[in-house]
């Protein structure tokens, strides 16, 4: 026996070791390099946003069925609070919102799995819920006067489930929505609004068509310039004062919703919609893309324009100027 002298290694041992570990690489990397290989295939692969343009109509309209059912039912709101704005309004969160989010979610996400959506609310078992089934030649295709594809990862969805949860908890459903936004490299293009309260559904599809709906609404007179509308919640004051002491004849207008501030924009009940603090891209993508439709025109309070990528920031910081107006009417309002 050899209890201090040096062990040798088996060369015949070394060497099957070595080829073991070479092999073992080479199979790791081919694995990851079919992996990438397969994830940029679906991601280049082009699909049509008409047929998003119906899911998603579908599952705002879904998403809305279970929030009217949570308020009307007698159920409990089940209220929660996820914190406080910068403004120090609670933000609360209730089951209308969670139920309304697993439906819409699923049945964006099932529908195209190789998309980003981006949702307001989260939960761990998002596909728990049982998708809403929907008509990829929905009736709101005959309104379309040319339909178009684009590469799965080029497109990014946005979805409020219920927009105004603090009006909905008081019983203020008129400025309740559900909201889809479809995002092509940044743009908002496709803009889909329900009003669960009215059973009424707005869309717009920028550059090829829009909701009769939406159409009718907007055969309104033009708003008196300085009629303005902003938050009901969010530092209105401040908000109103900066206003008026940019235009001397304002009327100002306080509503729940940035939703259904959008859809005053686009009826001509108001010319403006501004809001001043951080509000963030769930809340404003689908009131963006139907005004974006209507000739309108959407940017921060500092005139930047705002992107809705799947990589862009979530939140706006610099506020919000909304309008069907593309002139520099409201530049006075822009801050320094």
């Amino acid at each position: 026996m050899n209890f201090g002298g040096t062990i040798r290694p088996n060369n015949k041992a070394v060497a099957i070791f070595l080829v073991s570990v070479a092999t073992l690489y080479l199979i790791y990397t081919w694995t990851n390099s079919a992996a990438a290989a397969k994830e940029s295939a679906l991601g280049s692969e082009k699909v049509s946003i008409g047929e998003i343009l119906c899911a998603a109509i579908a599952a705002a309209e879904a998403g809305g069925r279970e929030v009217k059912a949570v308020r009307e039912k007698g159920t409990k709101l089940n209220e929660k609070s996820k914190g406080k704005t910068k403004e120090g309004v609670k933000d609360v969160l209730t089951d209308g919102d969670m139920r309304s989010h697993k439906v819409m979610f699923s049945t964006l996400t099932s529908s195209f799995p190789h998309i980003k959506v981006i949702s307001e609310e989260h939960d761990e078992n998002n596909n728990s819920v049982e998708p809403v089934n929907f008509n990829k030649k929905c009736p709101a295709l005959e309104q379309i006067s040319k339909l178009e594809w684009a590469p799965n990862d080029s497109i990014t969805i946005w979805i409020d489930p219920l927009d105004a949860t603090k009006e909905y908890t008081e019983n203020l459903l008129e400025y309740v929505t559900t909201m889809v936004c479809i995002a092509v490299k940044g743009e908002p293009i496709v803009g889909v609004i329900h009003k669960p309260f009215e059973k009424k559904t707005y869309w717009a599809w920028v550059g090829q068509g829009m909701a009769e709906e939406l159409l009718e609404i907007n055969k309104a007179p033009d708003a008196d310039n300085e009629s303005f509308i902003i938050s009901l919640s969010h530092t209105g004051d401040a908000v109103e004062n900066r206003i008026k002491s940019k235009f001397s004849n304002a009327k100002v207008e306080k509503a729940g919703g940035a939703g259904y501030k959008s859809l005053q924009i686009a009826s001509r009940h108001n010319a403006a919609y501004v809001h001043m603090t951080h509000i963030k891209k769930w809340d404003v993508c689908a009131g963006h893309a139907i005004l974006k439709a209507l000739g309108g025109r959407v940017t921060t309070m500092k005139n930047e324009p705002i992107k809705y990528g799947a990589k862009d920031q979530i939140l706006i910081k610099n506020g919000l100027l909304a309008s069907l107006h593309n002139g520099d009417f409201y530049s006075k309002l822009f801050k320094e």
